[in-house]
């Protein structure tokens, strides 16, 4: 199946860039949902807020195991397996008339969903089924065809709501999320021998040595960062601006913009990780988004600067995993490609079940997200920092003792 698979890397591409889009295109509007599930239902913001950052918090937790998975047995069936999930618990929010149900559907279902079904595990099969020299490029180009999803469904998304309800939309959107278990079929096929350069190491002992990896630990700190500014704005963007008197519409291109500049920011990182230092790329990127958040706080809120402001961001954005998973690969190799990244994932989602919960719960009791706001400058420019130190050369190799399985 493997040899199959190399023989038609542009279907490979071409799908895996469908499934990008798709799911994190979904995903990434739910924002939109917070003020009408909140008024009808009759909520506060946190309410919702939690539901989301269960959600981020089990995508986190469920992609190691997700990757290890797609690591033994091939993506395709990860892939399928996770959008069974996600388009049940996409659909079923529209019927949650608690807390305790959304947190169920619009949290653990859709969490778990994406933690088989996201651009992570897409990621990981590029890294074994595309060629050494295109993967940096391929996998450029699957962030940037999620961002292209963002800017596709954010503004469909919010189309649905205005023309048929916010509970119609949602099981609109879980329609599209139905579709990606078919083009999961191309990226069906395990991972295949190790290649010469890479360690032949059991899973524990690939662990061991990661977790004993001073760089990598400093990547999936920096990687928190990521998920605390990408997950709170995306969540908490559109109804900041509606509390500013802004209108809906431009609220949902606010996010739909950011996914628009981000395919010009990750298509732009995954080229240029392959020509310059990637953790330096990474540290004027966290630096980048400081002065943005800064420049946005300081400046009068209007259409102007809110659409300047997506478009720096947006830059900015998922600019960071192609650069971040070249560097797991350079410590480490492809042959556990999928379990590494996701530990570094993990961290992503720790930080964006923070950003999003957080977020709701000071606007509940403070009626501001300023607080938010500044503390994410705070965390861009400490992000900065932690990547500085990090050595881009290969991890020090492990002795295996007998003890570790084989």
């Amino acid at each position: 199946m493997l040899a199959t698979v190399r023989s038609r890397p542009g279907l490979v591409i071409v799908c895996g860039c469908l499934i990008a889009l798709v799911t994190f295109g979904v995903r990434a509007s739910f924002g939109l949902f917070t003020e009408p599930i909140s008024i009808a239902r009759g909520w506060e913001r946190e309410v919702f807020a939690l539901a989301i950052a269960i959600q981020n918090l089990l995508w986190g937790l469920g992609q190691p195991v997700a990757g290890g998975l797609a690591d033994r047995f091939g993506a395709g069936r990860v892939l399928a397996g996770g959008a069974v999930l996600y388009t049940a618990g996409t659909a079923l929010m529209a019927v949650s008339t608690s807390a305790l149900t959304l947190n169920l559907t619009g949290g653990v279902l859709i969490g778990l969903g994406l933690s088989g079904a996201s651009f992570t595990i897409v990621i990981a099969a590029f890294s074994r089924l595309v060629s050494a020299e295109r993967r940096s490029w391929a996998i450029g180009l699957a962030t940037a065809t999620g961002s292209l999803g963002q800017f596709i469904f954010a503004p469909l998304g919010q189309a649905f709501v205005a023309a048929y309800g916010w509970t119609t939309a949602l099981v609109l959107l879980a329609g599209f999320i139905a579709m990606v278990p078919a083009l999961a079929l191309a990226l069906s096929g395990g991972g295949g021998p190790p290649s010469e350069e890479e360690d032949d190491l059991p899973m524990r002992a690939a662990l061991r040595q990661a977790f004993g990896h001073s760089s990598y630990a400093l990547l999936a700190a920096g990687f928190f960062v990521c998920g605390f500014h990408v997950a709170f704005i995306t969540t908490h963007l559109p109804p900041y601006l509606t509390d500013l008197g802004l209108s809906a519409g431009l609220a949902a291109w606010s996010i739909g913009f950011v996914g628009l500049f981000n395919i010009v920011g990750s298509y732009s990182a995954g080229i240029l990780g392959t020509r310059h230092s990637p953790r330096l790329l990474l540290s004027g990127i966290y630096l980048g988004r400081a002065v943005v958040i800064t420049l946005f706080l300081l400046v009068p809120v209007g259409p102007v600067t809110v659409v300047l402001f997506a478009a720096a961001m947006g830059v900015l954005w998922l600019s960071t995993v192609p650069l971040t998973s070249a560097l797991v690969a350079t410590f480490f190799g492809t042959r556990h490609m999928g379990t590494l990244f996701g530990f570094v994932f993990l961290s992503h989602q720790v930080g964006a079940f923070i950003g999003v919960w957080l977020g709701g719960a000071i606007e509940s009791a403070t009626g501001s997200y300023d607080a938010m706001w500044w503390a994410s400058v705070a965390l861009g420019l400490i992000a900065a920092a932690l990547h500085v130190p990090i050595v881009e050369r290969r991890a020090p190799r492990i002795v295996v003792s007998p003890a570790v399985p084989a």
